[in-house]
Parts: C-alpha cells; structure tokens; sequence
C-alpha cells in the first residue's frame, strides 16, 4: 500500500482535524502526516489479516474500520465482544463503543475504548500527569528493565509506543483498584492491545448522558453529591486523583452516577501538582451541583477531604513553574532505579 493510499485513509478518520496537524511546533503537516502514514503502514496488513476472522455490524470509515479491526480482534478472539454495533463517544484522545458481548462475559452489552493512534492524539500538557507516575507495561506491572527506562527517557520510537501503553494501562489499572474498592466507576473487563473493554452504561436505545446534561431537583442534587464526594474519597484512600474530573466526565443513568475517563490519574503524594489538581477537580463538581442547589464552598470541601487523608496543602505550583518533561523523566529514573 503507498503512502498516498495510507493518506487518504488517514484522512477519513472523523477525528482527525486540520488544527491538529499543524499544532505541533517545529514540524510541517506536510512531515507530520508523512511520519503518520509510515508509523501504521502494519496496521493495515494486520487489519487485513484480521478482516476475515472479525466483521462488525458498525459501519466506520475505512482507516477507522482498519484501526477498530487492529485494537479489537484480538478481544473478539478471546470471545470477550461478538459484534460492534455503533460509535456512542468520539473524543480526542480515544472513542468509545458498544459491542455486543461474547460468550465468556455474561453482560449483554459493553463498551470498547479504542485509543487512537499515539501520533492522531490531540493531548496537550500530559507530562503534567505523568509527573511522578512510574511507567506501566501491558500488563499492569511496572516498566523496571534498564532498556525501556533508557528508551522512554531518550523518547525513541519504541520509548514513545511504551509511553502510550502506559498511558492506556493507568486508565485500566484505576478501574480495576476503584471498582474493587467500591467506587461508581464501570465494571473492567479486559486491556488489549489500543483498547479497554469495560461496562456499558446505558441501553440499547442510547449510552448514558453525562452529568452536565442533566438538570436534577434538589433532593436528588444533595444526594447525588454525597456520592460523589464519597467517591472522591475513595480515590484519595487509593492514592488517586482524577486531574480532569468534572460533570463532563460523570454519566448519570438510573438515579445514579458512574465516573469515567481516568488515564490522567495523578499520585497524591508524587506529583507536585497534586493538590492543584485535586482542587481543581473538587471546584469543578461542586459548579455544577451549586448551579443544581446544593450550597457547598468548594474551597473547604478540598481541604477538609485532603488533609482528612494525612496530605498537606501546600503553595499552589503553577504548571509553567515546571520543567515538567525534565521533572517526568528525572522521576521515572529515580523510581524505575529503586525498583
């Protein structure tokens, strides 16, 4: 397959926007998308391959359909999903749908997130999270060989696809420890490949909306805020904090509430901007149940949850007083090291 054919497949990914080709510094969209199209030029010999053993209902552009049969075939494989039938979130960073669960899950839908491609994703500002996080292999463990810290530190070609599956491996690691500890979070199944299969929330007829899009009546408003504040918690007793959270990433389905989108998620105690972050997130919610009438003063609530867990407030740190890549890659040294 030429490259202008790989370009035109890259073309039809819906997600893929103009400004996003010409954001990087110090590189033409000309170089970028060139370097794009050689990067993946396997996937599509291996969606190929893959096409025979796993077709979906789903009907997706071609480069889409060439990355979904890539992620997903080996989960199809292993009888975890049978079918994908629509598209139900698209983002910037990854999008999710809904499958039809195979014969080894007994639920009868679930959700695939499929992170695009390491070079299409739009995340700006990400060493602001990786700061103090030790790099996570496909299984979950920690990157200690020599190696890998040396290539992830260098940002080889081999250094950057670890970082990107560290990246996906935190989002499901959290699931894993949050939902066992009890917290409104879906249900995970499997990390495979670019993808993470999970709980679906919602029905046949629509996914569950997100919070924001809601308007609640007081009674229930309280209530639901108790619950997230239970959750918030429940991340700090896990050594967690979401970095993003907000009724944006919270769906409401049932009279209930389930938290979402977590490959972000900083240390309390690692990342020196921690308690900017929790703040920030803890302003966030406490806006939109506010505008739903529950009266709370967002800034006591943060600090009663954090120093509750034995963490002290600090000065607020402000991104740009950091060398954050220089700090990320010193941090993983001396932690890997120690390992």
């Amino acid at each position: 397959m030429s490259k202008n054919q790989l370009n035109k497949f890259y073309a039809e990914l819906d997600e893929v926007h103009a400004d996003d080709i010409a954001s990087a510094p110090g590189r033409t969209a000309k170089k970028r998308q060139s370097r794009r199209a050689e990067m993946d030029a396997r996937l599509f010999i291996r969606a190929q391959e893959a096409a025979g053993e796993f077709k979906f209902t789903y009907k997706a552009a071609r480069f889409e359909e060439a990355w979904l049969l890539d992620s997903l075939e080996e989960i199809a494989g292993q009888q975890l999903i049978s079918d994908v039938l629509r598209k139900v979130k698209a983002g910037k960073e990854a999008s999710v749908y809904l499958c039809r669960s195979g014969a080894s899950i007994e639920a009868r839908l679930l959700a695939a997130k499929v992170y695009r491609p390491r070079t299409l994703r739009n995340l700006k500002n990400d060493a602001l999270y990786r700061t103090g996080r030790i790099d996570l292999g496909e299984d979950g463990s920690a990157l200690f060989r020599e190696a890998d810290v040396n290539a992830i530190i260098k940002r080889t070609k081999y250094g950057e696809e670890l970082r990107h599956t560290s990246w996906i491996a935190y989002e499901f690691t959290t699931l894993e420890k949050l939902y066992a500890a009890g917290a409104d979070v879906p249900k995970p199944y499997a990390m495979l490949k670019n993808s993470i299969l999970m709980e679906y929330i919602g029905d046949d007829g629509m996914p569950a909306p997100t919070l924001n899009s809601v308007t609640l009546d007081r009674d229930e408003a309280h209530e639901l805020f108790d619950r997230v504040v239970l959750n918030l918690n429940l991340l700090l007793q896990n050594e967690r904090i979401h970095g993003d959270l907000s009724a944006y990433n919270i769906l409401y389905w049932d009279g209930g509430i389930t938290l979402i989108d977590f490959p972000q998620v900083v240390s309390p105690e690692s990342n020196p901007m921690a308690w900017t972050l929790f703040q920030r997130d803890v302003t966030r919610v406490c806006q939109y149940f506010q505008a739903q009438g529950v009266k709370v003063n967002a800034g006591k609530l943060a600090a009663e949850l954090w120093t509750s867990h034995g963490h002290k407030i600090i000065k607020e740190v402000h991104p740009s007083d950091l060398d954050a890549e220089n700090l990320q890659d010193r941090k993983i040294w001396e932690k890997q090291q120690k390992g």
